[in-house]
């Protein structure tokens, strides 16, 4: 008999040298480093190529039905988006309420927590680390904030900025406190820089701008900035109106930063200007904003860029970061960055020159009838591959599930303008039916390459339906009514219903929140919202008393008619946003039949499809040198056979899945996974939210 610790040291160093040599390759950023021994860790999504890929091949299709538990750490209640790192021996994880911990990799046992002890709460879905060959920091972001710590003690490094950290607000527009930046996905590491492509603001004006920037990982010291929104005399400032730079906000790189370490390229994907749904006060294509980006790491300078939506009226974000992966043309082998958007469209360029792999086609589109909109006429099509998702619905993709409820879905789909197409605007008279819908056709959680040149996404397939109202015939009875109808009703509707469960209704708050506990909410923001700090006092008060008793407080006198006109800077938006609601009927089904969401392979060597399977979304796909695709749904952990999209695996996580990842110690591969309450519609009848967990699975000795 084969002794088996001679197997497992032998299989250490292949996977160590396999992932070595995808390090070496420089394009592909690899999975992590490789250690003395033949440890493989894991970086964010992969590295910073954004692949999602690890050569580790022990657990293999074969035998993936033989993974068991083999430890499991608890957290508390609350959703998580991330997923941990693994440097060395020991794991590094977040938890729901923004702590930082240092786990065993092996056992789980708790090393160290840091508590940046920040108020409020927003999505962390990873860290990076930093290393010069004889210290290393991690680099984690939290909120507005970027910490530098010890991975031996999780200490802050006190010679980063201002005692360990540096507050992203600044060096934005005007005081850093009247900024609201939140740094969602990690930053990446180049070099001695700290690369942020941008982070999350506000999608409603005012809004803070979002540049791409780099700092000193040593001092934390600002290095360069690149402006998505262009300055006066800027490439891009004619596509903008005259000082669009001092109002105009968002164009921004919530997604996170990705990376080609041997050529020294920075790419970002950026998203929407603020406001989401009307432009009338940015009339132009809005040039880097909905872009691909490709900048110089070291000094910020631009090298080329594509539009994917041209003046975005439908928050039409890319979905998240570059992936870069490599393909076969023509005998060759060629380096391709890969973007996708909430319109399911799949983009793939050369990185250097950023010559589209194949055509991209301006289509015509129709215009906006909304008084002084000027939509763009034309939107760029990919020709190849073809969308992730439905871009358009016809009676036939209506439900025939029941008599009835096929009766209610036609019912429904005529009383909606727009025919379910992509691109088209919003109106006024009539509400618009929109496919995919607004939270996006592919997950926000990333796609997947292998080294063969297939690309492995999830899909959601959906439909939303919204307008616009004029402002202008909106008479709020007070102060705090008017605030709701600016700040909150494109989220919780204008009867305070919400769009559950993405977006709960607040006409109950009185019973299930305290007045204090409210005004906390609203000025620090937590999950998907926003804080809105720069409310003045009394605005906050009366907003707080409209939501618990209907009307302001006492004595307040009514705010006057507000009458804004077009283009008249920040917050003077004539036509409002009506809300994010999905096209279901009253018991929350879909009106559409399904499958409602996908699992997709495409060859991006040719540009077509391999396979597609139902498939219910959940986290980010993990792609392995196993032959397996594993990846979260709802709360599930599955593994697919990424050659043909068979389930070949799956088992009932303790709660919702994010990413997983997986990495080797000793000879053993692993594969860790966090879950915690449920996100977005898996949200719906979840009840109260419950304790989360990091899992960790691997085969039997």
């Amino acid at each position: 008999m084969r002794n088996p610790m001679a197997k497992s040291r032998a299989f250490a160093l292949q996977a160590g040298l396999a992932a070595a040599a995808v390090l070496a390759a420089g394009g592909l950023a690899g999975a992590a480093a490789v250690t003395r021994g033949g440890d493989v860790g894991w970086a964010y999504n992969g590295g910073q190529g954004q692949d999602h890929y690890s050569p580790l091949a022990q657990i293999t299709k074969s035998n993936v039905g033989g993974l068991k538990p083999v430890w499991s750490f608890p957290l508390e209640p609350g959703a998580l988006q991330g997923q941990p790192m693994v440097l060395g021996r020991t794991l590094y994880a977040t938890t729901p309420t923004q702590r930082l911990l240092a786990l065993d990799a092996v056992t789980g046992a708790l090393k160290w927590e840091f508590d940046p002890k920040i108020p409020g709460g927003q999505p962390i879905r990873g860290l990076t680390s930093w290393s010069d060959g004889k210290s290393t920091r991690l680099v984690f972001s939290n909120q507005n904030m970027i910490f530098l710590i010890d991975p031996a003690t999780g200490k802050p490094d006190a010679r980063f900025g201002d005692g360990g950290h540096i507050d992203l607000r600044e060096n934005l527009r005007g005081k850093a406190e009247d900024n609201v930046f939140f740094l969602t996905s990690p930053a990446q590491v180049y070099r001695d820089l700290i690369i942020v492509g941008g982070g999350r603001v506000a999608e409603t004006l005012p809004a803070s701008p979002s540049p791409a920037r780099a700092y000193n990982v040593r001092t934390g010291k600002l290095v360069w900035t690149f402006h998505t929104i262009p300055h006066e005399g800027q490439p891009g400032a004619d596509t903008w109106p005259r000082d669009a730079w001092k109002t105009q906000g968002g164009a921004n790189a919530w997604q996170g930063t990705t990376i080609d370490i041997k050529r020294g390229i920075v790419f970002i994907n950026t998203g929407s200007p603020s406001e989401d749904f009307y432009g009338a006060d940015r009339i132009g294509s809005n040039r880097f904003a909905n872009s691909t980006i490709a900048l110089d790491a070291n000094t910020g300078r631009r090298l080329w860029d594509f539009q994917q939506v041209h003046h975005d009226l439908w928050d039409s974000d890319s979905t998240s970061a570059p992936l870069l992966m490599s393909v076969k043309r023509n005998g060759k082998t060629q380096d391709i960055v890969v973007a996708t958007n909430k319109h399911s469209l799949v983009y793939a360029f050369d990185r250097v020159s950023g010559k589209a792999l194949w055509p991209i086609r301006e289509t015509p589109f129709p215009a906006s009838t909304v008084p002084g909109e000027q939509a763009w006429p034309t939107q760029p099509i990919p020709t190849m591959p073809r969308p992730l998702s439905r871009t358009s619905i016809s009676p036939a993709d209506l439900t025939d599930r029941s008599p009835e409820a096929a009766a209610r879905a036609r019912r429904a789909y005529g009383a909606l303008a727009g025919g379910g197409r992509h691109f088209v605007p919003l109106s006024i008279d009539k509400e618009t039916l929109v496919a995919p819908g607004f939270a996006g056709g592919p997950s926000l959680f990333g796609l997947a390459a292998d080294q063969s040149g297939v690309l492995y996404a999830s899909s959601a397939n959906g439909s939303s339906i919204s307008g616009l109202v004029d402002y202008t015939k909106m008479r709020a009875a007070g102060i705090g009514e008017n605030a709701y109808l600016t700040s909150c009703s494109s989220c919780h509707g204008r009867d305070r219903s919400g769009n559950p469960p993405e977006f709960p209704g607040v006409a109950d708050l009185k019973g299930r929140m305290t007045e204090a506990e409210i005004a906390e909410v609203i000025r620090k923001g937590r999950g998907r919202m926003p804080p809105f700090a720069s409310l003045p006092q009394s605005t906050l008060d009366n907003l707080v008393s409209y939501l618990t008793t209907g009307a302001d407080l006492p004595g307040t006198e009514p705010p006057p008619l507000r009458k804004p006109g077009v283009g008249e800077g920040a917050g003077s938006s004539r036509y409002v946003f009506t809300g994010y609601r999905s096209f279901v009927d009253p018991t929350g089904q879909s009106y559409l039949k399904g499958p409602l969401a996908t699992l997709n392979a495409i060859d991006m060597n040719t540009g077509a499809y391999i396979w597609t399977v139902p498939f219910t979304m959940g986290g980010g796909p993990l792609v392995t040198g196993g032959g397996l695709l594993l990846i979260s749904s709802g709360p599930k952990l599955q593994a697919y056979d990424k050659t043909n999209g068979k389930l070949v695996w799956e088992t009932t996580l303790p709660g919702f899945g994010t990413t997983p990842i997986t990495y080797m110690i000793g000879g053993k591969q692993y594969v860790a996974v966090a879950t915690g309450s449920p996100r977005g519609r898996q949200a719906a009848n979840a009840g109260p939210q419950k304790p989360g967990a990091y899992v960790v699975y691997a085969l039997p000795d």
